[in-house]
């Protein structure tokens, strides 16, 4: 896995610009902050994205996949401006349950998502290397 990062760009907080990788697909369905049985954890955001982040993470583990190959998550929102003011808090849960690992990211506002109560959806896409 290559992160992509043009010369002369600002390096990214929090999110890669691109990243380039070879070997297994892994697509993930947009996750919510639902448990395993269908039920909103939290009706704050903060507490939702952390389970949405935690049904990803327990994919890429179904997949023999690590937070590391992840390569892409896409945000899906009902209100930009409740993630800015959550942004630290976020980024809290983000490191708790992916360390340090920030893939290429992109955050859009939605009219509405399919579940009632959901203010958060993420997609994931990731990357199990070839082996050698």
């Amino acid at each position: 896995m290559k992160i992509l990062q043009p010369e002369g760009w600002p390096k990214p907080k929090g999110y890669a610009n691109g990243i380039a990788a070879r070997g297994t697909v892994i697509s993930i369905a947009g996750q919510i902050g639902w448990d395993i049985h269908e039920k909103l954890v939290s009706e704050d955001f903060v507490g939702q994205t952390k389970q949405a982040l935690l049904n990803i993470r327990s994919i890429l583990f179904e997949a023999g996949a690590e937070p590391e190959n992840l390569v892409r998550l896409t945000w899906y929102v009902l209100d930009k401006r409740e993630y800015l003011e959550n942004l630290k808090a976020i980024g809290e849960a983000y490191r708790q349950v992916f360390s340090t690992h920030y893939p290429a990211m992109s955050l859009i506002q939605v009219a509405g998502l399919l579940e009632d109560g959901a203010k958060v959806e993420i997609e994931a896409t990731a990357v199990i290397p070839d082996k050698p």
